[in-house]
């Protein structure tokens, strides 16, 4: 089957306009696939911001029309000075050998302690819990999808080390790359007691919101967009006003929006909408909103003229 003229024009556009361009499921902040992340984090050695990513899963035609244009079966795939490159193991095996190296022109971008901050109440916490350990140094991890990781053990090969709070603390060089700035504090309140991270470098999260707390944004009018996710059906038993049905009609004119436009979501109970404001926030949305407990939540809270199901 022969690649469509247009969609061939638009992928030349893509690969010929940058001198690296990954397709690949998901976003540099949020892959959405072992294999794709994988390649991330071998790119981020070398190209820290160097580089450009096209969500395939935002995109059914560029999903399938890349596989065509490259006559190679899978995603990810990396373009570099407009030549197909490989997928993940590929784009592997040439980190480990060196040929990166000489397709980019660099090597790896050296990376340095992060300039963790570790408040007293987290030093001391720490030093506690470090009496019972083996091992004495701390280990941090932070992943591609900023997840966090804090225990006590061993050296590795090619750690980052840092001294902060009177400990001494290990990482990874991606680690250290996504650590720049951030700040371990140790609190307790009503919301639990345990470590509170603040990392400038992660990026925007679907935030949740209680069904008084959306009504306040509503009525402010620092929410404008709120989209229902439930089925035509359920909205015909109950609604919450002013909202639109998230039918096709109502994703398209959404995605057309300015990215920074906050926009809310709810359903039933919460699940749906929360997958839903994941989709837009990987989509480049930064201010998204879920309606915790959903609707339900919202008649018992804000309206109970809402009816319940």
């Amino acid at each position: 089957m022969s690649l469509d003229a247009d969609l061939k024009n638009r992928l030349d556009t893509f690969v010929k306009s940058h001198e690296v361009f990954l397709f690949m499921k998901g976003t540099r902040t949020f892959p959405q696939c072992g294999f794709s992340a994988s390649v991330v984090e071998i790119l981020d050695e070398y190209l820290p911001d160097g580089y450009e990513t096209f969500n395939v899963l935002a995109d059914q035609g560029v999903r399938e029309g890349i596989k065509e244009y490259s006559d190679w079966p899978t995603i990810p795939q990396l373009y570099i000075k407009g030549e197909f490159v490989g997928g993940r193991d590929i784009v592997a095996q040439m980190h480990e050998s060196g040929e990166l190296t000489g397709l980019l022109g660099q090597g790896p971008v050296e990376v340095g302690p992060p300039g963790i901050t570790i408040t007293d109440a987290a030093a001391g916490a720490f030093k506690d819990a470090q009496q019972d350990e083996e091992f004495k140094d701390l280990r941090l991890t932070v992943t591609g999808q900023f997840q966090y990781g804090l225990s006590f053990g061993p050296a590795h090969d090619g750690d980052i080390v840092e001294q902060a709070g009177g400990l001494t603390v290990r990482m990874d060089r991606g680690t250290a790359r996504r650590a720049q700035g951030m700040t371990i504090d140790f609190v307790s309140g009503k919301d639990g007691t345990g470590f509170k991270i603040d990392n400038p470098n992660e990026p925007p999260k679907v935030k949740q919101l209680g069904p008084a707390e959306l009504k306040q944004k509503l009525d402010d009018g620092a929410v404008t967009h709120l989209y229902d996710v439930r089925t035509p059906a359920e909205r015909g038993m109950a609604v919450i006003e002013p909202s639109v049905l998230l039918d096709e009609d109502a994703a398209a004119a959404l995605g057309a929006l300015d990215k920074k436009t906050p926009i809310a979501f709810y359903c039933h109970s919460g699940a749906r909408s929360q997958a839903a404001a994941q989709h837009f926030l990987q989509q480049g949305f930064s201010e998204v909103y879920n309606l915790a407990g959903g609707i339900d939540a919202w008649s018992q809270i804000v309206d109970d003229s809402v009816p319940r199901y």
